[in-house]
Formats: C-alpha cells, sequence, structure tokens
C-alpha cells in the first residue's frame, strides 16, 4: 500500500489512528473535515447505534462511527482486495462492534433485514448508483433514521427523502438525509 493510502480516525476511542488501504480506482475516503462535520450533525458520540456503511472503501466512514461508540457497524464491501484492508483494520482496532460484509451493495439491500439508525451511502461516482440505492434504504431505516451520501453533483432529492442538512467541500457534495414526513 502506498504510505499516503492512509485515513485518520478523527474523533472517539481511536482518535488519531491512521488506517491504511489499498490502491484501488475510484476509492476515496471521505477528507477528515467532512466526516468531522457529518459526525457534528449526527452528535459526536454514536452510544447505542447501529449503522450500515455501504460501499466501505477506505472504511473511514464506519471506523469514525465505530470509534465514536456505534453499537454495531455494519460495513459492505464487494472488492476482495478492499474487504481484506477492512478485515485487517478492524483486527487491528480490536473492533468487536464491526462487522464485515463481502458482497454487492445491492444485492446486500435485496436480501437484508435488518434495520438501522445511520447508513452512510457513498459508492463510485462513475457509476451512478445513488438513484437506484437511495429507494432501497427506506426500508432499512428506523423510524428516526438518517443517510448520509456524497456525491459529485447536486443530488437530485424524491419526494421521499427531505435534506436535513448539506454541504459541499471541492467537488464533493454531501447530504445528511432523512425520511419525509
Amino acid at each position: 500500500m502506498a504510505k499516503s493510502n492512509r485515513v485518520r480516525i478523527v474523533g472517539g476511542a481511536w482518535r488519531s489512528r491512521l488506517l491504511p488501504f489499498p490502491e484501488v480506482p475510484g476509492l476515496r475516503p471521505t477528507p477528515d473535515r467532512v466526516r468531522e462535520t457529518l459526525f457534528n450533525w449526527l452528535g459526536q458520540m454514536m452510544d447505542g447505534k447501529t449503522c450500515l456503511d455501504l460501499f466501505s472503501g477506505s472504511g473511514a466512514l464506519g471506523f469514525e462511527a465505530a470509534s465514536r461508540g456505534a453499537k454495531q457497524v455494519v460495513m459492505v464491501e464487494r472488492d476482495a482486495k478492499v474487504a481484506c484492508s477492512l478485515r485487517d483494520n478492524t483486527a487491528t482496532l480490536h473492533a468487536e462492534n464491526c462487522e464485515l460484509v463481502v458482497a454487492d451493495a445491492l444485492k446486500f439491500l435485496d436480501q437484508e433485514t435488518r434495520r438501522f439508525d445511520v447508513i452512510f451511502v457513498d459508492p463510485p461516482y462513475d457509476f451512478h448508483l445513488l438513484p437506484r440505492v437511495l429507494p432501497l434504504l427506506l426500508d432499512r431505516l428506523t423510524e428516526d433514521g438518517m443517510v448520509y451520501t456524497e456525491c459529485d453533483t447536486t443530488l437530485e432529492i424524491e419526494p421521499e427523502w427531505q435534506v436535513w442538512r448539506s454541504g459541499k467541500a471541492g467537488q464533493v457534495h454531501y447530504y445528511l438525509l432523512r425520511k419525509a414526513s
């Protein structure tokens, strides 16, 4: 792994830990500044929350939630090389609250029955997966659950969703969504 392929945990029990991730085309961890903003929106601590990290990649969002006390973080990643890195980082951190699922995110959602308090969705931009993924998340959220997502363009919000918070950093647009009332 290249020396620069490291992500830093911003807060919680593992604050400042650097975690390596492999060089894989399209893999781009959520920047520190954006993660700090996201967890300010969510509340600094994730005590008791269940989280789903779809398209887990570097694991930046899932490990950040686990570091901040999430009860359970399910990380879904289909790339075997990336999943191996996630498995190694989970072991290094002794992250017993993290579960790794090596699977395609859409197939996982089709079969999964659990509900989550927070779902992180940061798919590869080139595949334009958000329009397909977001409708599948409605039944995977708890009543007050939230979805965090990133994309490289302004997100077209469907009527089933409400933007609770949003921001932009460089070319990245990021959103915290709730089910519409």
